[in-house]
């Protein structure tokens, strides 16, 4: 038996209160409708229950009311509650795509669903904003049962469950907590042990032993597999959104990076440095001599193809100088082109570095920063010398200071 027990690192002092309040509502519907419901037969004289059989009676033609109301005895009134509230593609309606997301089948298929929720959950909501972790999670819910009906246009089986909507979470989080580590409680016999998995590893094995295969084993067979697909489409759904998401706010954080890069060099100028330069030569001329700000305005003024010329080791020192001049939106966007024009470079490591304290230190974004120390950590691997080792410190007590901060019950093994 593999079974995820939670993920590092979390937010120490964030308490997720979407999160919580969607596990608890599905709790409160299970207990309240689900699972009474599920114990009596239907009440044949419930307005529902005769529109219903009047349905059915209209679907197969031939069959009588009495008959059809003897067949209602192999059914509880849930499922007659189910067949209202659930999402049925050949009867579509706004309600139902909403309502389908809090009921759930039986007890074991609301465990799972709420106990992923609670796991990957708290990251994601800490990442959007409650409001906006919310919004997400209704939309791939959404999302996740239209392609259910892409499969299924004509059916009236109702699907219900918050599977889709949790899948578009595990969506968010594939993307955004790469170098997260999940704790998998491992049973084997007689081996009992607890590892510690990459993120994408566990998600990955969710996507396509529990999702992918099933699906086209289940299509090529002649069945529907159309659960599967609404997994699929919320995950995909929640993927795409967070891909988005991030490319909008590198965008954004670049102009103002930019921005407060041209002021900061323009405030701080020293008075001997003479005029701003121009071009590549200009960047690395300014750096030489020690005047940074008018090194840090020529690199911002360069062409694509210009900043290619400049060292990564020298956009790494004007990097660090803006981040100790409190500018840290200037000195993510030097490190992150130098990491783009040089992402083999033997300065990758200095780069990778600035972006994860920087986002630790400024801007309080941990989970993010935790992704690039350890990227430091993987790309010095074994070297040696004075400055790899500097650098290889310094990622480690950022990882540290992750630690003390976050919820991180193991560290993941590193490369010293």
């Amino acid at each position: 038996m593999l079974l995820p027990i939670g993920d590092q690192p979390n937010p120490r002092e964030y308490t997720p209160w979407i999160t919580y309040s969607l596990i608890f509502a599905n709790v409160a519907i299970y207990l309240a409708l689900t699972l009474p419901m599920s114990l009596v037969p239907p009440n044949v004289t419930d307005p529902s229950v005769q529109a219903f059989v009047r349905e059915l009676m209209q679907r197969v033609p031939g069959s009588t009311y009495d008959e059809v109301v003897r067949a209602l005895a192999s059914l509880s009134a849930y499922d007659v509650f189910c067949h209202q509230w659930g999402y049925r593609p050949a009867t579509p309606s706004m309600l139902s795509l909403l309502s389908s997301m809090f009921l759930h089948g039986d007890w074991m298929h609301l465990l799972f669903n709420m106990w992923f929720l609670w796991i990957f959950g708290d990251n994601v909501e800490h990442r959007l904003g409650r409001a906006g972790y919310l919004a997400c999670y209704l939309i791939t819910g959404i999302v996740a049962t239209l392609t259910f009906s892409l499969f299924a246009t004509d059916s009236y089986v109702p699907l219900v469950g918050a599977s889709g909507a949790i899948s578009g979470v595990l969506g968010f989080y594939f993307v955004w907590f790469p170098r997260n580590h999940v704790r998998v409680f491992v049973w084997l016999l007689f081996y009992l042990d607890v590892w510690l998995v990459p993120t994408r590893i566990v998600l990955g094995f969710f996507l396509i032993i529990d999702n992918v295969l099933p699906w086209l084993l289940s299509r090529s067979s002649g069945g529907g597999g159309v659960a599967y697909g609404a997994h699929l489409g919320g995950f995909l759904s929640g993927a795409v959104i967070a891909y988005a998401i991030a490319r909008i706010e590198e965008v954004r954080e670049e102009r103002q990076g930019i921005d407060a890069g041209r002021k900061a060099a323009r405030e701080t100028k020293d008075k001997n440095t003479g005029s701003f330069g121009v071009g590549a030569h200009a960047v690395t001329a300014s750096h030489e001599k020690g005047y940074y700000p008018a090194a840090v305005h020529a690199y911002l003024e360069l062409l694509p193809s210009q900043r290619k010329q400049v060292p990564a080791e020298v956009i790494a020192d004007l990097g660090d100088w803006l981040a100790e001049n409190d500018e840290p939106d200037a000195a993510l966007v030097l490190y992150r082109r130098g990491l783009v024009d040089h992402p083999r470079d033997a300065a990758t490591s200095r780069l990778m570095l600035g972006i994860g304290l920087t986002l630790l230190l400024f801007k309080d974004r941990p989970a993010a920063a935790y992704q690039y120390l350890l990227d430091v950590l993987d790309v010095l691997g074994d070297e040696d010398g004075q400055a790899a080792d500097e650098v290889r410190d310094a990622a480690k007590k950022g990882l540290a200071e992750i630690a003390r901060r976050h919820k991180l019950q193991r560290m993941p093994k590193q490369t010293s």
